[in-house]
């Protein structure tokens, strides 16, 4: 189980790593931002509310990829334009929430962080995954690296989302912080650069 003075060693690289690396990273994510502006028609950062730490609710940045219309899940390419799909498969659309792990909404390692309705709502010893921010990576979000393809199989997206994937993801997510380490973080990264 991870401890507090992990959670604060896990801080402290979260916040040295993005000090290190958004000076290099700024000038990209403004382009992609204006790419998006162009690209969707619209301001090119996407926000949204998210369950974080503890079930605190907290804002996400992402550069937007998709026009304006009624997303439903497992369809949300039909949405995107050829760029949109890139940056989502690319994961390039997830930049600015180097933001969110500069001022420690998130980490770069950990859950993916999800709308209301699924983290909040964990009961007993599920709610552990909550001790942790959530993260950029994670070893949930490798597994599921191609979570859009699978839902646009399906004849209900949302509910083999709930019922199949989301299940699958809190097992994984248990695991990760009952067997927290530092090294295990760093490979999750590492697998996350290389796309493994």
């Amino acid at each position: 189980m991870i401890t507090k003075t992990q959670l604060r060693i896990k801080r402290v690289f979260d916040f040295s790593l993005v000090i290190v690396f958004l000076p290099f990273l700024l000038i990209p994510i403004i382009i992609l931002i204006v790419i998006g502006t162009i690209d969707t028609k619209s301001y090119g950062i996407y926000t949204q509310y998210r369950i974080g730490q503890h079930g605190k609710p907290f804002k996400i940045y992402k550069i937007r990829t998709l026009k304006d219309g009624k997303h439903q899940l497992g369809h949300m390419n039909k949405y995107a334009s050829k760029v949109g799909v890139f940056l989502r498969k690319s994961k390039l659309n997830e930049l600015p929430q180097l933001f969110n792990v500069l001022i420690g909404d998130m980490s770069f390692v950990g859950p993916r962080p999800d709308l209301k309705g699924f983290a909040d709502e964990l009961k007993g010893e599920d709610r552990i995954v909550l001790l942790v921010k959530p993260g950029v990576t994670g070893p949930a979000t490798l597994k599921y690296k191609d979570e859009e393809r699978v839902l646009e199989r399906q004849k209900n997206p949302e509910h083999y989302n709930r019922t199949i994937i989301w299940v699958d993801k809190v097992k994984i997510n248990k695991k990760y912080v009952e067997n927290y380490s530092f090294y295990l973080d760093l490979t999750l990264i590492l697998k996350s650069i290389l796309n493994k």
